[in-house]
């Protein structure tokens, strides 16, 4: 049972984040009256409940019996009154803010993990702001001002790259930042991926038991930590398996590029198989490879992506991929993130979250 009884120390707070709420409500509707602006207090003398109890109803994960929240959010709803967010910010030195930077949104696989992301955030009490890097390396030093100056309480890093100098004016402004589908080399970063080592090795497996002997690869930009250990693990599938790389051409995650990668393999002496580095090339190529070749798929070459994007279970591509296990991959970042939110001291950690491979109808099944 949960006590609405005002204790010293709540009135105080409450009293501080009214103080607030009025300021700034002078400060932003310059021309009213202070008792104009509807406030905390008004709305705990029509509940008849205290200006604590007001607060934790309009507090995510705070406590208050069902009894009082229905009384306070009908009292809300009859003053016309909605929680002052930023004054709650003024006094608990917490936005309840996440800011999420990514560096494009083209690839299906990002505005997916956007919305799963702010659902995740949202039940537990966060919002996102999202931002937007137009640095094709996913440098996100020319946004990093504009998300300190929102006061956000953490930052997930989506595909993007975080220098030293960068992690640096993170931690002096007290924001933890989890690296999302990218790691880095140092080992001062939390990071979420899946585990493209293995998924990159299951695709080369996959291809050599079904009797492929030209195996090729399109590598995204050479840059990010999710092309190199793709192509690692693929590299270490195909010696596993008595085979070496056919050919090799880059498309940088960019479907002109891969477009342009595809018809340089088919110059001369064409592949059998690729293994594209993700599925937003994978689809142009699927596309250039049938409708500017004129070649069929898995007929005359056998496609393999990496993602599962939705795109990639339609009937047109019906492609075969890895799946990143979005779902997971989402709930660990956020578990991460406001752990180190509430834990100063956590030490940074990397997970890594293997994903199956589907299977579709773009590899052919025997070759020989």
């Amino acid at each position: 049972m949960v006590d609405e009884t005002a204790k010293p120390s709540d009135l105080s707070s409450s009293e501080t984040e009214e103080q607030a709420e009025v300021a700034l409500g002078n400060s932003l509707y310059k021309g009213e009256t202070q008792h104009n602006k509807v406030t905390s207090a008004d709305v705990a003398l029509k509940a008849g409940v205290s200006r604590s109890a007001v607060s934790r109803v309009f507090t995510p994960g705070a406590s208050a019996s069902a009894k009082t929240v229905e009384k306070v959010k009908k009292a809300a709803q009859e003053l016309g009154y909605r929680p002052n967010v930023l004054a709650r910010a003024m006094v608990s030195g917490k936005s309840r803010i996440i800011g999420l930077v990514v560096a494009y949104l083209n690839n299906q696989f990002y505005p997916t993990i956007l919305e799963k992301l702010s659902k995740a955030l949202r039940e537990r009490g966060y919002h996102v702001l999202v931002f937007l890097s137009s640095n094709t390396e996913g440098d996100i030093a020319e946004v990093l001002d504009e998300i300190l100056d929102y006061q956000v309480d953490g930052i997930v890093a989506a595909s993007v790259a975080l220098s030293s100098d960068l992690s640096k004016r993170c931690v002096d402004a007290g924001v933890p930042v989890v690296l999302f589908n990218r790691s880095q080399d140092d080992q001062e970063h939390f990071a979420v991926t899946s585990d493209n080592v293995q998924g990159g090795y299951d695709v080369a497996k996959l291809l050599v038991e079904t009797g492929h002997k030209k195996i090729a690869y399109i590598a995204g930009w050479e840059g990010a930590s999710t092309q190199r250990d793709r192509e690692q693990g693929f590299l270490e599938g195909l010696a596993a398996h008595g085979q070496s790389l056919f050919k090799r051409e880059v498309g940088n995650f960019i479907s002109e590029d891969a477009r342009e990668a595809t018809l340089r393999l088919f110059e001369r002496a064409p592949p059998d198989a690729i293994f594209v580095a993700n599925d937003h090339m994978a689809l142009s190529v699927m596309d250039t490879i049938r409708h500017e070749l004129g070649l069929t798929i898995p007929q005359d070459v056998s496609i393999v992506g990496y993602d599962d994007v939705d795109a990639a279970a339609w009937p047109s591509y019906n492609l075969t991929t890895v799946r990143q296990p979005a779902n997971r991959m989402v709930a660990a970042t956020v578990d991460l993130l406001l752990e180190k939110i509430e834990q100063v001291d956590t030490q940074p950690r990397r997970i890594k979250i293997e994903g199956p491979l589907i299977l579709r109808g773009t590899v052919k099944s025997n070759c020989d």
